[in-house]
């Protein structure tokens, strides 16, 4: 239903109805992360989401309806400072976020639009995460084992060498590293660089979408959210840390099976990931547009 704007319109039980399910689905990523942080206890594939990202648990839970809908018989009180109360109910103030957010969006859109339109290449197996150990004393996930021998990962790494194409990746490989990856990611070379085959790219969709939020739906978060997750237990898996403790059985990357099958793997992710990054670049041209009509 719509508004006599042309806003969509959300009966009381629709939107409570949604809100209420958003909170259930999160609540499972939520909860555990929280109940081992009270205990001190980190988790390396779990808790990499809230810990690397820096999104609290506390925004992910909160539903928002995204721009353009009004939520019928809502106080703009309940969803805070960003809403507006209409005589029908709140709805989001987009023009005041899109003042402070407009280049923000901007941003995101031309890099989720250059890397839809690159073509997807599956041949780093994963190295990334070995060039992050390589022929260092500073293990990043020290408090579980690793696979091999230091000098095992390092003829490893030295033989199939390095092919990443992800900033926020190659920023942390060892300085001993960074000279064999086959490129020299830079922050401002980003949009020109990232391809949909990246399993850091794709994982990256979840930071996009909450970068858009409150001006996109909290289901589309949580979706982004679901895909980063489950491409994190792949890239530990296929890194040189025994995580099987944890139930995360190896993806031997040195063997042509372990390769095999995160090629598979990546492969799977790529497809789940285009239509999320077709939804989140669909918002912000939405988004972008508004702006610009609402400035002739």
């Amino acid at each position: 239903m719509k508004d006599q704007h042309g806003a969509l319109a959300l009966e009381s039980a629709a939107w409570r109805a949604r809100a209420e399910a958003h909170r259930r689905r999160v609540a499972g990523w939520v909860e555990p992360h929280l109940e081992r942080r009270g205990r001190g206890v980190a988790h390396p594939v779990e808790d990499f989401l809230f810990s690397y990202y820096g999104y609290s648990p506390g925004k992910l839970r909160r539903w928002h309806p995204g721009a353009g809908v009004v939520l019928l018989g809502a106080d703009a009180r309940e969803f805070g400072r960003d809403y507006l109360d209409t005589p029908e109910g709140a709805v989001l103030d987009v023009a005041s976020l899109m003042t402070k957010r407009k280049a923000a969006v901007e941003f995101a859109a031309a890099l989720l639009a250059a890397t839809a339109r690159r073509p997807a290449h599956f041949g780093c197996f994963g190295m990334h995460e070995w060039a992050m150990v390589y022929r260092s004393q500073e293990i990043r996930h020290s408090a579980w084992p690793m696979r091999l021998e230091a000098e095992e990962i390092a003829q490893v790494v030295e033989a199939r060498g390095v092919r990443c194409s992800h900033f926020d990746a190659f920023r942390f490989f060892t300085p001993e590293a960074r000279p064999l990856n086959v490129l020299q990611p830079t922050r401002e070379r980003q949009a020109e660089l990232e391809q949909p085959g990246c399993l850091h790219a794709n994982m990256d969709l979840y930071k996009w979408a909450f970068k858009l939020s409150p001006l996109i739906s909290s289901e589309l978060v949580a979706d982004c959210f679901a895909l980063a997750r489950d491409i994190r237990a792949v890239d530990m898996r296929a890194s040189p840390y025994d995580l099987s403790a944890l139930g995360h059985e190896p993806i031997r990357i040195e063997t042509p099976e372990g390769r095999a099958e995160y090629a598979s793997e990546q492969r799977g992710f790529a497809e789940r990931a285009h239509p999320l990054r077709q939804r989140l670049l669909d918002a912000c041209e939405r988004l972008l547009g508004t702006t610009r009509s609402a400035a002739i």
